[in-house]
């Protein structure tokens, strides 16, 4: 078994975007004086997951020397006055912007990230860029699918014809690293079979240990298990979770599935890093598509 180390990949994709920056910008590309990229982080009340997560971000911009500001709201803001604070950061100087969800629950997230110009949606969550990747055209990836892609190509994992099944539907997850296995990409052309918890249990088995690779997100401890993975399979272990001991764990039974798996993703230092990973690509890209550079 090998460790798929999101952790120091994520350092590596970071100090390539850093220099690759710091070559646009002593390039002068097209005789601008360029500035450096920059970002906001959009925080709604202060959850406690999210003040984590957005910390782990931060980190990864100054890694990248990606300038990036933190703008706060109340927990009290309606939805309205949340919307009309985006169409101002969509007009805005920053190169991309995300809010950071999990929102209020009296804020649908729908309507908020339908807003945000799909020019600026670092994340990859807007429908114009989800439905430009579906279809195989440039644009920017949901940022955990992007960084698992990312991931499958630092260790050199074959994606082209191989089984992968996906277990989870999300528009977060589940559906784009479906899509984005199943296409035409660099990292894709897979034979893509989805499933999720409601899938008969003896079906997901049946189906999960033919795969070549099994991807697993659906936030719960333990559910994927050593008997439905074949020998040797690759293991992408997206869930996290929070035992009553406070222990961070994945969706699956990592001591157990390890001893089977070729290769597996820790909890955490696997798959959450790259999603950051993801985030900073995109908002690089983002970046060289306002100052109209190419590849």
């Amino acid at each position: 078994m090998k460790l798929l180390d999101g952790k120091a990949v994520s350092r590596e994709l970071l100090k390539k975007v850093k220099a690759d920056i710091d070559h646009y910008i002593e390039k002068k590309h097209l005789g601008y004086n360029l500035s450096r990229p920059s970002i906001a982080i959009v925080m709604v009340g202060h959850n406690a997951a999210s003040e984590s997560y957005v910390r782990g971000k931060i980190k990864a911009c100054e890694r990248a020397e990606i300038n990036h500001k933190i703008i706060r709201f109340d927990e009290s803001i309606s939805t309205f006055d949340l919307i009309s604070e985006i169409k101002i950061l969509n007009k805005s100087h920053f190169d991309g912007f995300i809010v950071q969800l999990p929102l209020p629950d009296h804020i649908d997230p729908k309507p908020i990230i339908n807003e945000i110009s799909a020019y600026k949606d670092i994340d990859g969550f807007h429908p114009l860029n989800f439905g430009k990747m579906a279809l195989g055209q440039k644009a920017m990836r949901p940022a955990t699918a992007y960084g698992i892609l990312k991931l499958l190509e630092y260790y050199d994992i074959t994606t082209k014809s191989q089984h992968v099944v996906v277990i989870g539907r999300s528009n977060i997850v589940g559906k784009p690293i479906s899509i984005m296995l199943g296409n035409d990409f660099e990292i894709g052309r897979s034979t893509v079979t989805s499933c999720d918890i409601n899938t008969p249990k003896a079906l997901l088995k049946e189906e999960a240990q033919k795969a070549d690779i099994v991807i697993v997100a659906v936030g719960q401890a333990g559910f994927l298990t050593a008997d439905m993975i074949k020998e040797g399979a690759v293991v992408i272990d997206v869930g996290i979770n929070r035992l009553k001991s406070g222990k961070l764990v994945g969706d699956c039974d990592f001591e157990e599935v390890s001893k089977k798996a070729g290769f597996i993703t820790p909890v955490p230092g696997g798959v959450g890093p790259m999603t950051i990973a993801g985030l900073i690509l995109n908002t690089f890209e983002a970046w060289k598509m306002k100052h109209l550079i190419e590849n």
